[in-house]
């Protein structure tokens, strides 16, 4: 009872911490960032092979970086399906997607997706797998196969370890918040990480080399 109550009191404080940091998000983004078009989502989108009329979904949507470039996909008789478990992100991504009408924010757990099986032509995941902590992982993978359509892909973009020297420690920063073990896990067995869970997983590397694109089904 008392590892429930520390992990309950934990996921809070994390949900008030992406909250508040919404409100920076996107500048703190910009600052930094050297994809300035948005090219990387248009390209995570396009490996989605999402046709018009699916229905997808992009988990850890955080301020909605990923629904626009899906939504050109799945056209209007599709939709896209928005999810994070911080009101604040939706909050912004709310603000960023007003009057797509195929565009829909739900907030929710990852872990635990309120959607039925089947449901989605593809899954993604741009740049926020490694926020996810511990056991969350393993179980919103499980999640994720549960609502995939058979033979349909996850995407799970993320950071390749960055050569600039600052930069490559925040990034292991990141990386040691999920745990040591786990942490070294990923950085050193990704690919067969992930085919413990999908029986086919596929790489693809970014036009700009910084990010990393896995395809799974």
């Amino acid at each position: 009872m008392v590892f429930i109550t520390r992990h309950a009191a934990m996921r809070k404080l994390r949900r008030k911490y992406y909250d508040l940091f919404s409100k920076f998000y996107d500048r703190f983004i910009a600052m930094h960032a050297t994809d300035k078009q948005g090219l990387l989502r248009d390209i995570l989108a396009e490996q989605s092979a999402a046709r018009p009329g699916d229905i997808v979904l992009d988990i850890c949507s955080g301020t909605g970086a990923t629904l626009g470039p899906l939504s050109g996909r799945v056209g209007e008789a599709g939709l896209v399906v928005g999810l994070d478990f911080s009101s604040g992100m939706l909050k912004a991504a709310r603000n960023k997607t007003r009057g797509r009408a195929t565009i829909c924010l739900v907030q929710a757990d990852c872990s635990r997706l309120p959607f039925k099986d089947d449901l989605f032509a593809a899954v993604t995941c741009s740049h926020a797998f490694y926020e996810l902590k511990g056991k969350t992982q393993l179980d919103a993978l499980a999640e994720i196969k549960r609502c995939l359509r058979p033979e349909k892909p996850f995407l799970m973009m993320e950071h390749e370890v960055p050569r600039n020297r600052f930069v490559r420690v925040l990034f292991y920063i990141r990386l040691m918040s999920m745990g040591r073990k786990r942490a070294l896990q990923i950085l050193k067995h990704e690919m067969a990480f992930l085919q413990r869970h999908f029986q086919h997983v596929k790489k693809a590397s970014s036009v700009t080399g910084k990010s990393k694109i896995y395809i799974c089904s």
